[in-house]
């Protein structure tokens, strides 16, 4: 099974622009006591979660960066309502994406690199093909134009990870607290086979999760149904 990376195509004639965020955010982490680093991941997102059973869902309504301690009481609330198999991490965040858009979008969108938007009548077609793990959540986007598009967000597990071979040898271990890695996307990706998915044909890596990646089966399936508005670039696994 070939695998490939999913991208804005920046050569089509779209010129769709979402200005959005999803209803709910973890905090990011504060001057972590394990390594002393301030930050939020951001991309790993999870659509399909409703948060407003938790009684301090308030504190999960802005982004902002807050202790480590405060961090790990709401992730701790947060994780009864994941998904299986989900993962979260600093500036994780839930709930449908909301906000504005504009301009002209193919059948597929992927406005961030870490989201995949699709038209209804799309999903509709893409289901007609049997691909696996397929999770369409509802947005609450608002558009100016008069046929505004209907669009829903794909729920993107992380699994997989990038081979060792393409990461620097003298990385650091990710910290014991925080579980920060602090590394950059390489710039030639490869995959490490053994942790690719067998029952997924679109999801998102677990240790780069801005990149979004779908089965030769889910790419093909776009080509041949002529989906637009994202493309395609083949990934080495070994």
């Amino acid at each position: 099974m070939r695998f490939f990376r999913i991208e804005e195509d920046s050569s089509s004639r779209y010129t769709g622009v979402v200005d959005g965020v999803h209803r709910w955010v973890l905090p990011g982490i504060r001057d972590c006591p394990g390594c002393g680093a301030t930050w939020s991941g951001g991309s790993k997102t999870y659509p399909s979660v409703d948060l407003t059973p938790i009684a301090s869902v308030e504190d999960v309504e802005e982004a902002r960066a807050e202790s480590l301690e405060e961090y790990e009481r709401l992730r701790e609330c947060v994780r009864p309502f994941l998904p299986p198999a989900a993962l979260v991490e600093p500036g994780s965040s839930f709930g449908p994406l909301q906000g504005k858009g504009r301009g002209h979008f193919g059948a597929l969108a992927a406005p961030v690199p870490w989201w995949l938007l699709v038209r209804r009548p799309a999903l509709s077609r893409l289901q007609g093909e049997r691909l696996q793990g397929l999770k369409a959540c509802p947005t609450s986007l608002r558009f100016r134009e008069r046929d505004a598009p209907e669009f829903l967000e794909l729920e993107l597990l992380p699994v997989g990870r990038v081979h060792p071979a393409c990461l620097p040898p003298d990385r650091k271990p990710p910290c014991g607290r925080c579980g920060r890695r602090g590394l950059r996307l390489p710039d030639a990706l490869l995959l490490e086979r053994a942790t690719l998915p067998n029952d997924l044909d679109v999801f998102r890596l677990e240790d780069f999760s801005t990149v979004v990646v779908c089965t030769e089966r889910f790419a093909e399936a776009c080509r041949r149904l002529g989906l637009d508005g994202v493309g395609f670039s083949a990934l080495d696994t070994r």
